[in-house]
């Protein structure tokens, strides 16, 4: 699916998945701020969404305020103002807002396994569920620095990808699938450096494979 049509595609989906459409407002938390917990504590999602999240939307606003860009979906925005320097900040504040909405949407608090035609395309490309989620763990675990791991689907195929900073796969032509945020403020208050606890805490329990399928229905 090429960047445009991602952009479409977020646009007319249905509300759980659609995630980028206001530059303007944090959509809300999908669950409890405690129902992570004990992979992710309460402290850290009060934190990470009130703080760090909602900062990125905050100063998206200042930016584009009195623009046309505040009628724009952040898909919009993203696509046209990346690899522009002159909007770099721009960029950065809405590719992260965005990346956030996607991240709580990934989470799950309860554990999930893919089924279905998801499933069947992590065999195909992957080997077995296990050899993806070690792939999705060493990609998160090796990303040096802030950033991000995903699963996308890139010309018909499933893959392991990493970002860094606010660098997001749908502007590289791959639809994300799901994504687990490793900048430190995901993880440093409950695990200090131990980064891969925090993977696999995740991986093992909280991934939503359920709004992985939708975006697969839709790559």
């Amino acid at each position: 699916m090429s960047s445009a049509a991602f952009a479409a595609s977020q646009h007319d989906a249905g509300t759980a998945a659609n995630i980028g459409r206001s530059p303007l407002t944090q959509p809300p938390l999908p669950y409890a701020e405690d129902a992570l917990a004990p992979a992710i504590s309460a402290e850290t999602v009060g934190l990470h969404y009130h703080k760090h999240h909602k900062g990125y939307f905050d100063k998206l606003a200042t930016l584009i305020e009195g623009t046309p860009m505040t009628e724009m979906s952040l898909e919009e925005i993203i696509l046209s103002t990346h690899n522009d320097a002159s909007k770099i900040k721009i960029f950065n504040n809405a590719a992260q807002a965005w990346n956030h909405n996607f991240y709580w949407q990934s989470l799950s608090p309860k554990a999930q396994t893919p089924s279905g035609e998801l499933a069947e395309a992590i065999t195909r490309d992957f080997g077995s569920h296990d050899d993806m989620a070690t792939k999705l763990a060493a990609a998160a675990a090796d990303q040096f620095g802030s950033g991000w791991a995903w699963l996308v689907s890139q010309g018909g195929t499933l893959r392991i990808a990493s970002t860094s900073n606010a660098d997001l796969p749908f502007v590289h032509g791959a639809t994300p699938l799901l994504t687990i945020d490793v900048w430190e403020h995901a993880y440093y208050l409950d695990v200090q450096n131990r980064r891969p606890d925090y993977i696999k805490a995740v991986i093992d329990g909280h991934l939503a494979w359920d709004f992985a399928a939708a975006n697969f229905a839709r790559a």
